[in-house]
């Protein structure tokens, strides 16, 4: 979904799909890795985690001001309070590669992957070479999603990936 751009309004609005969906697959790019991963110890549930930030809060020095949505051109304030919100979803890092398949490139231009690998050491690590942060291997990877979420093989057969 297009969040909104603090992070506790994005909060609500993601708490609010989850009580709408049951019990979701959770899946999150960069900062929605972050919050995937609190959303996934928060509520037991499972999450594929793509290039995700590690502590973000902690990324934003020199930051601070006029940011744009490069998606929706919107123009907001990054202020301290945002980092502060970022501050208060960290979780410790998750120990249950069963809850969390982590997808990470080496060549993410964004944010330093090791660190991510690191922090998700005791998790379900899949890590490729070269990249970029918009995760270049996605659609060869789509069916691992897939069985992570708990589509059946034969539907999966089915299923035209190639437009991806």
């Amino acid at each position: 979904p297009e969040l909104h751009h603090h992070p506790r309004q994005a909060m609500l609005q993601l708490e609010a799909a989850i009580t709408a969906l049951g019990r979701p697959l959770l899946v999150g790019s960069s900062l929605g890795g972050y919050y995937a991963t609190h959303l996934a110890q928060r509520h037991g549930l499972r999450a594929v985690l793509i290039n995700p930030a590690v502590n973000p809060h902690q990324l934003f020095d020199g930051f601070l001001g006029v940011q744009q949505n490069l998606y929706t051109g919107e123009q907001w304030q990054l202020t301290e309070d945002h980092i502060r919100a970022l501050a208060e979803l960290e979780v410790p890092a998750p120990q249950d590669p069963q809850q969390f398949q982590v997808w990470l490139e080496t060549g993410d231009e964004t944010l330093d992957y090791r660190r991510a690998e690191k922090f998700y050491r005791a998790c379900a690590l899949r890590i490729q070479a070269g990249g970029d942060h918009s995760f270049q291997g996605f659609a060869e990877r789509m069916p691992a999603l897939l069985t992570f979420a708990g589509f059946a093989p034969d539907l999966l057969q089915k299923i035209d990936l190639s437009a991806l």
